[in-house]
Formats: C-alpha cells, sequence, structure tokens
C-alpha cells in the first residue's frame, strides 16, 4: 500500500512539473503602458490594456463577441474613423489600407473571439474600445505581413485610436450596432403582425361577444380581435422604428468632451459620412459635441420605444391567456397549440407557456428600461460613465426579443383554434345583445331587459319574443350579430 501512494505521488509532481514546463515554455510578447510591463501570450491578437481589463472584470461572463453585430459596428467605426484620418491627410494610405483588411475581415465575422472584455466594466467603455483598438492593429500587422505587437508598424493608441477618444468610440458604436440588430428585431416584430392578422382573415366571420372591463360588451369577430392584435403590433413597430432616428446621430470627432481636441479640421464630418456609407443608415454628425457626449437621450428614446414594444407583446400575450383559459372552467373560446404537459401532479393539464415566455421577456425588457433610464440620469457632467450598463440592458433586451418573437409565432400564433360551439353559446347568452335595442326601445326599457334576463337566466332574444317588443322581421333587422360588427357597412 505505502508503494502505491508512493507512486502515486510521484505520478502527481511530474505531471505538475510538466505542465508548470509547458506553462514556462509557452511564447508570449512583452507589452507595456503606464502601469508597467505585461507578458501576454504571443498567439493573442489582443495587448496589454486588453490583459488588464480581463484581470479586473471577471464579472458577467458575456463578452463583447456575445453580441456580433457589436463587434461588426466597432470595425464599421474605425474603418470610417481611418478613412476619414486619411481624408484630412493626417493617416497614410499604406496604413488604411491594413486597417481596412482588418476592419473587413471583422465585418464578415473574423476575429470575434478575441473580443473578450466583459460587457459590465468600468471606465466608461475603455477596456472595450482598447479591446477593438489592439485586436484590429494586431490583424492588420498580421495580414500586412508583420508580427503581432509590432506596433511601431501599426499602433493601437495612435493608428486605431487616432483623433478618437472611447467617449466619441463607444456611443458610437453602441448607436451602430443598435441599429444593426434593431433591424433583426423588426424583421421579426413584423413576420408576428403578418401572423396575427393572417389569422385575422381565417376567422373574419367567426361571431363572439366582445368584453370591456371583463364584462360583456357588444358582438364583433374574432377575426377583429386578431387583427387588432396585428394593428396594435404594428404601431409598436413603427415606434420602433422611428425610434432610430435618434440613434443616427452620432458625436464621432467631440474627443474626451466634445471639443474636439485631438481631431483634425473637417474629421468629424468625413467620419459621418464615411459611416453613413458603411452602415447603410443616414449617420450623421450631432448638432453639439458637448452635448451629444454628455447625454444618453439616444438610449432613453430607444429604450423607451422597446419597452412600448414589451407592453403591446405583454398585453396581446395576456389576452391570449385569458381567452384560452378552462378548458372546461374558463372562458375557452380559443386553443393555444399544447407543447407540453403542464404539471407534475395533475393529469391532463396544458399550460399557455409561450404567452407566459413572452410576458416574462417583456417583463425584463421593462425592467431593462428602467437601467437605462438610471444610468441615463445619473452621467455626471461632461461624460457618461454608466454607458456600458445601458449598453447591456439594451443588447439584452434586443437579443431576447429576436430570439422569442419567432418562437412566439411558431409555436403559439400560427397554430390558434377557435371554439366555435363555445362562441355561440356566448352570443346566444350574452345581455350585450341589448345594446343594439337603445335606440329602438330606449335606454330605460334595454336596461330591463337586461337585468331581467340576468335574473331569470334568460336569453334577450327569448325575452323579446315572449314580450312582443319587436316581430321577426325587425328582430332579424336589428340583432343580426353579423350586421352589428360592422353597422356602418353599406349593404
Amino acid at each position: 500500500m505505502r508503494n502505491k501512494n508512493f507512486l502515486r505521488l510521484c505520478s502527481a509532481a511530474f505531471l505538475s512539473l510538466l505542465m508548470l514546463g509547458m506553462a514556462t515554455a509557452q511564447k508570449t510578447r512583452t507589452e507595456s503602458d503606464l502601469l508597467g510591463e505585461k507578458q501576454i501570450p504571443a498567439e493573442a491578437y489582443y495587448g496589454v490594456q486588453t490583459a488588464r481589463a480581463l484581470e479586473n472584470f471577471k464579472i458577467s461572463g458575456m463578452t463583447t463577441s456575445f453580441y456580433p453585430d457589436y463587434v461588426r459596428a466597432y470595425a464599421m467605426v474605425k474603418l470610417a474613423a481611418a478613412r476619414a484620418n486619411t481624408d484630412v491627410g493626417r493617416m497614410s494610405k499604406d496604413k488604411l489600407a491594413a486597417i481596412e483588411k482588418a476592419c473587413q475581415a471583422v465585418m464578415d465575422g473574423q476575429y470575434h473571439e478575441w473580443f473578450l472584455t466583459d460587457l459590465y466594466q468600468g471606465g466608461a467603455g475603455t477596456s472595450a474600445n482598447m479591446n477593438a483598438n489592439e485586436v484590429l492593429a494586431n490583424i492588420a500587422l498580421e495580414l500586412s505581413g508583420h508580427k503581432k505587437g509590432d506596433y511601431h508598424t501599426i499602433e493601437p493608441h495612435d493608428d486605431l485610436n487616432m483623433g478618437q477618444s472611447t467617449n466619441d468610440v463607444f456611443p458610437t458604436t453602441l448607436h451602430v450596432a443598435l441599429l444593426l440588430h434593431n433591424d433583426k428585431v423588426v424583421k421579426e416584430a413584423k413576420a408576428l403582425s403578418a401572423a396575427f392578422h393572417k389569422k385575422g382573415e381565417e376567422f373574419k366571420d367567426i361571431l363572439k361577444m366582445g368584453r370591456t372591463e371583463g364584462q360583456d360588451a357588444v358582438p364583433m369577430t374574432v377575426g377583429q380581435e386578431f387583427h387588432g392584435f396585428g394593428y396594435q403590433l404594428d404601431a409598436a413597430i413603427d415606434v420602433l422604428i422611428q425610434s432610430e432616428v435618434y440613434l443616427y446621430e452620432e458625436n464621432m470627432g467631440a474627443t474626451a468632451i466634445g471639443t474636439g481636441l485631438t481631431a483634425s479640421p473637417g474629421y468629424a464630418e468625413k467620419v459621418a459620412e464615411h459611416l453613413s456609407v458603411i452602415t447603410g443608415k443616414p449617420m450623421h454628425k450631432a448638432k453639439d459635441l458637448v452635448a451629444a457626449t454628455s447625454s444618453m437621450q439616444a438610449f432613453v428614446m430607444y429604450s423607451s420605444a422597446l419597452k412600448n414594444l414589451a407592453v403591446t407583446l405583454s398585453k396581446i400575450s395576456s389576452d391570449l391567456i385569458f381567452l384560452a383559459t378552462g378548458p372546461r372552467t374558463g372562458v375557452f373560446e380559443i386553443n393555444l397549440p399544447a407543447l407540453q404537459p403542464g404539471s407534475s401532479i395533475m393529469p391532463g393539464k396544458v399550460n399557455p407557456v409561450m404567452p407566459e415566455l413572452m410576458n416574462q421577456i417583456c417583463f425584463k425588457a421593462i425592467g431593462n428600461d428602467a437601467t437605462v433610464t438610471m444610468a441615463s440620469q445619473d452621467g455626471l457632467l461632461q461624460l457618461n460613465a454608466y454607458e456600458p450598463i445601458a449598453a447591456v440592458a439594451l443588447f439584452e433586451t434586443q437579443g431576447l426579443f429576436f430570439k422569442t418573437i419567432p418562437l412566439f409565432r411558431a409555436n403559439c400564433i400560427e397554430g390558434i383554434t377557435v371554439n366555435k360551439d363555445v362562441l355561440e353559446h356566448y352570443m346566444e347568452r350574452s345581455v350585450g345583445l341589448v345594446t343594439a335595442l337603445n335606440p329602438v326601445l330606449g335606454y330605460e326599457k334595454t336596461t330591463e331587459l337586461a337585468k331581467e334576463a340576468l335574473e331569470t337566466n334568460k336569453g334577450i332574444l327569448e325575452l323579446i319574443r315572449e314580450q312582443k317588443l319587436l316581430t321577426e322581421d325587425e328582430i332579424k333587422k336589428l340583432m343580426d350579430p353579423a350586421k352589428m360588427t360592422n353597422p356602418n357597412k353599406q349593404q
């Protein structure tokens, strides 16, 4: 037994020495900043400031690369800046060519794994900006035939950050990233709206009782109800698209606080021109760069539009849950697709899981909007240091909508069916039909009919016939539910 233990100890010691030797043998390069020198893995595309950020901000595990459009946005902004600096005569065409290749590669989806800084970070986004500068510089070096870290040729600060500051790069990059992903969210939301309108056409001839404040109101069609869902969503989509106007304004050329210190004359205007071409969006320089650098109004407005979408989707989801309650003791007007067993104890139970999921996503979006609001109001003087948390909140909301909306459409809305027998029963029993009699019998008499119907458990039509209040022709003309759903339609 002692020999076996001894052998185990020797094996463990040997393995430890081997691993230590491998670690020691790992190739590194030396980089330095104002805090001193640091060893960087030779194969790494990042540099010293990224390395420090990786040590300082081990928070969420979600990095810049978690959102590909965010990475692409950095490449787009840096490309626009390099072209603008070349236009004003500050950057050589050789360096521009190298940087263009690097930025295009990242825009095409390459090297994203090297954008490693945690989305949660102090420093108003400096770590994320420097991560982009270092990675793009080293990609440009390598694609130009140089070694990583050969910053005498292309330098992260002097070249990739030329005429820039984190304080104009970071918010501009966020604007671009949000715009890129907004296109995708809008596309999915439009597909969901189309699904509602398709159901509206499918159900256009099926009658039901409408409800206000949870009580019987007047007749409508199921088609009108579903078209109503679609039009509510259409309005929210319009707001989301309109909110982009606040993101088109960018503050490149502001540098640290909006005065443009270190940026060349004409540079800011040129960046906006190039950024518009690169993104395909009408980007433009902010009217006042000091104000734009200090304020997060664009994020507040866009977040508000996302919240509006959340409120709309949540209301629709809750309506669907209500309409599907049952099957024996609820409203049970519609059937939602059965996706999974709904209980670990109650046999046969099926839950409205997709509207419930959508509601939870909407609750999170509304909470994220509160985060953006608080981050925006607490920015101090000429810079808002809390832009990173606003980015986290907005990216998360966009991502959740982008993932959930198509599931909601495919697994819920497209499979909804109607329980016609239930709807017909409600139509026959509802006192809401009496509303159509107001112009003929007066409010007082129709109120008496409604009261008697409730007390005797009789239908309105039954009472009208018993009391001979209307002839059959008059009943047919006044009480036709189909006509009541669109009384102004020309016959």
